[in-house]
């Protein structure tokens, strides 16, 4: 994941602690924003989208995937813990997502990084879990 960094918007500054550029590996691909096959490094998916924080400490977050999959993520942050919890309120041109949520939580200077998703036949399961490391 790459965020910019320069004059940061008040609404930004509790977020602050993700801005740089992070890398990493998980246990199925490494994520920068971008996802590819350790091995080879053939691409395999992306992810671009926009942090909205409220000063209540609720969070939405709007991405757009490569796969043209739309999410629409709300739920809550916790600066004090550096914590993002979300959970999507919507997901579009998806013909069998149906849920999908996100955690972002930073430890001892590592970014932790988990997805699930739920499909029209399953609740949510597994679906990235990364650790990065601030370049």
């Amino acid at each position: 994941m790459e965020m910019g960094s320069g004059d940061l918007h008040p609404a930004i500054a509790p977020l602050s602690y993700l801005l740089g550029t992070w890398r990493g590996q998980g246990e199925v691909i490494a994520y920068t924003q971008k996802t590819w096959k350790l091995g080879s490094g053939e691409p395999m998916h992306a992810e671009t989208g926009f942090f909205r924080p409220k000063p209540d400490g609720t969070i939405e977050l709007v991405i757009a995937q490569s796969t043209g999959l739309l999410e629409l993520q709300k739920g809550t942050y916790n600066a004090q813990d550096k914590v993002i919890k979300l959970h999507s309120e919507l997901v579009g041109n998806a013909s069998k997502v149906r849920e999908i949520s996100r955690v972002f939580e930073l430890v001892n200077e590592e970014l932790s990084y988990v997805v699930e998703m739920g499909t029209n036949l399953t609740s949510l399961q597994p679906h990235l879990r990364a650790t990065l490391r601030k370049l």
